[in-house]
């Protein structure tokens, strides 16, 4: 008697693809070629436009464990800059690249941990500035289309046709402006704690809005400056971070850097805040972000990743935000998702803006899977 091979469902948004035999053993590896991009190389069993249907296969939702890389090293992407670079994971595994935030943050070990080690090549770099890459905290040559062509000639250092990108926060920003510039390169994109770096969203974390929320937080980041300059909080801490003076330039990194690390979670985590501490991590951090944000993103008009979302409609992609985001306010995701309704919207409602908490940690990884099963039976 013939048996029927057994089918699984997997949901993006309003379409669902059913596939068959999705067993463990009977999964495989399907590389993708030059032209083919993720939810286009498969074969699906049935696809149907439906609404409100979940998965009925239950992805992983755990970090990986921590893992080392197979091979690291830096690359000269300016007559200034060298930046850093490392991999994990499968070697002759699918591509994808983190995106860290800031700009300035770095990455660290745990970035690592969303992907599957046995599916994924995981690369990590940091920016300009940022992390281990040198000049430390430099902003000489360091704009978001420096860091967008930093990328790809990352990839093709690495000899890596496309890859899948993810980014958090401003790694959400780098990733949509990267995409857009190169939507060849990208076979999928998973984006956390939108930001676009309007005017309206700097506004809120620097000039009012998340300080109603966290107004003993605020007190420490306004008091730092003199009331005749606090109309603009961004040009008052770019004259200090820009200071000829070293001390001034810590002095005020430290409080900026701060500012952050108090809001970046629904429930505050000490270690988290102790970053701010440092002086090395919170010199990059700080003048690099502010920087970026002084200059608007590099950006030509304030709507500018939103205005050209078409040019990325066809990539498939997860968001995943915290709805209690204060530094990235949901607003922009949700802006976003207006654009693009074909991106799929997760909406953790337990959660801020790290991709640390439990729940946006848990959504990042299933997105990750997700990807992963539909890029594994591409010939299903």
């Amino acid at each position: 008697m013939n048996s029927i091979a057994p089918r699984t469902v997997i949901s993006f948004g309003s379409t669902r693809f059913t596939f068959t035999s999705l067993s463990p053993s009977s999964l495989r590896l399907n590389p993708f070629s030059g032209k083919q991009k993720l939810f286009g190389g498969f074969k699906s069993v049935h696809s149907t436009s439906v609404k409100h249907i979940k998965a009925v296969m239950e992805l992983n939702r755990n970090l990986y464990p921590q893992i080392e890389p197979y091979s690291s090293g830096f690359l000269k992407v300016s007559d200034i800059h060298t930046i850093y670079w490392e991999q994990s994971g499968k070697p002759d595994g699918h591509p994808v690249v983190f995106l860290h935030g800031g700009p300035g943050a770095g990455t660290s070990p745990g970035n690592r941990q969303f992907f599957d080690p046995n599916f994924y090549r995981i690369i990590l770099f940091d920016q300009r500035g940022a992390g281990k890459s040198t000049p430390h905290a430099c902003l000489e040559e360091n704009t978001t289309w420096d860091l967008v062509e930093d990328i790809e000639k990352l990839r093709k250092h690495l000899e890596i046709p496309e890859w899948q990108v993810f980014g958090g926060s401003w790694g959400s920003t780098l990733a949509l402006a990267y995409s857009q510039s190169h939507p060849d390169k990208v076979t999928g994109l998973i984006l956390r704690g939108i930001f676009m770096l309007r005017k309206k969203e700097l506004d809120w974390f620097y000039q009012g809005g998340a300080s109603a929320i966290y107004p003993d937080a605020w007190e420490m980041f306004r008091d730092f400056i003199p009331e005749e300059e606090r109309d603009d909080f961004i040009v008052a801490y770019h004259k200090r971070l820009t200071s000829s003076d070293i001390g001034v330039q810590v002095a005020a990194a430290k409080i900026w850097t701060k500012w952050e690390m108090m809001t970046a979670q629904l429930i505050q985590n000490k270690d988290n805040i102790t970053r701010g501490e440092d002086d090395k991590f919170s010199l990059a951090f700080a003048r690099i972000e502010n920087h970026y944000f002084f200059n608007k993103g590099f950006l030509s008009t304030d709507s500018f990743l939103l205005d050209n979302v078409d040019k990325i409609r066809h990539i498939k992609a997860v968001i995943v935000q915290g709805r209690y985001d204060v530094c990235c306010p949901m607003m922009s995701a949700w802006d976003l998702h207006k654009a693009w309704p074909e991106a799929e919207l997760k909406i953790i409602q337990d959660a801020g803006h790290s991709a640390n908490e439990v729940g946006t940690a848990a959504e990042l990884v299933a997105a990750n899977e997700k990807f992963k099963y539909l890029l594994l039976n591409g010939s299903a």
